[in-house]
């Protein structure tokens, strides 16, 4: 990886066997990376990159722009998402087990006395990932059958920049546990999002046609996450 600045711009340079240079800006700040073919000239990108600046620009305000919610304190009364709902955070201290339970608009944190705000947001961290985890393996069980492909494994996990990943060869997927927090049809769309790279590896246009065909209103699905309320220091897929 090399990184190239273009004025004020830094780009980070990957080099692959690929035929086609791709551009993707990274949120939350608008970062550029450059997918680029191994013989291509740094002077070649520059070209390449200043005859999308227009679009780039345009990409970085909208990142800029994203509702974004505003830095988390585990304090009660905060908002919280699940499954795309507003909940607000009810403090209870109480000694025994650290736990929360949902209902009637409250996601109610049960932690003994002290307990540091670090520890707190672990135990939030653990309810979002088992809620997560039972909504997959439900949500699993239909869409392998459906697409007509098997995974080894799949987890969940924090992940930076992406709502999903796909390991071709391991058939092993990701899902990010920040899913806990959209609408369950973003889920759906990101599962079958990465199933579908079972099939065709490249977001080209066979890929296209697989998801119009298992998930007719993916795009939709994508809009409606990627116009969700961002976490404090999240970004968009």
């Amino acid at each position: 990886m090399t990184i190239i600045e273009i004025g004020s711009m830094a780009l980070q340079i990957n080099r692959k066997t690929i035929k086609n240079l791709r551009i993707t800006v990274l949120p939350p700040d608008g970062r550029v990376r450059v997918s680029a073919p191994a013989s291509m000239t740094d002077t070649a990108i520059r070209m390449a990159v200043i005859g999308r600046i227009q679009w780039i620009r345009r990409q970085q305000r909208d990142f800029a722009n994203q509702a974004r919610q505003s830095e988390r304190r585990m304090l009660g009364g905060e908002c919280h998402y699940l499954w795309g709902r507003k909940y607000r955070l009810n403090v209870i201290e109480r000694t025994g087990k650290h736990e929360i339970k949902a209902g009637r608009g409250q996601l109610n944190l049960y932690v003994s006395p002290g307990t540091s705000d670090e520890n707190r947001v672990l135990v939030l961290e653990t309810f979002y990932r088992n809620e997560l985890k039972n909504k997959i393996k439900a949500l699993l069980e239909f869409w392998q059958n459906e697409i007509g492909v098997d995974v080894a494994d799949w987890g969940v996990k924090k992940m930076k920049t992406k709502w999903g990943s796909c390991s071709i060869q391991a058939r092993r997927i990701w899902l990010n546990l920040e899913l806990a927090k959209k609408p369950p049809e973003c889920l759906a769309y990101i599962l079958v999002h990465e199933l579908v790279h079972l099939l065709e590896r490249k977001h080209n246009e066979q890929f296209k046609a697989y998801m119009n065909r298992f998930l007719p209103d993916w795009e939709e699905r994508r809009n409606l996450l990627n116009n969700m309320p961002l976490a404090y220091s999240q970004w968009a897929y």
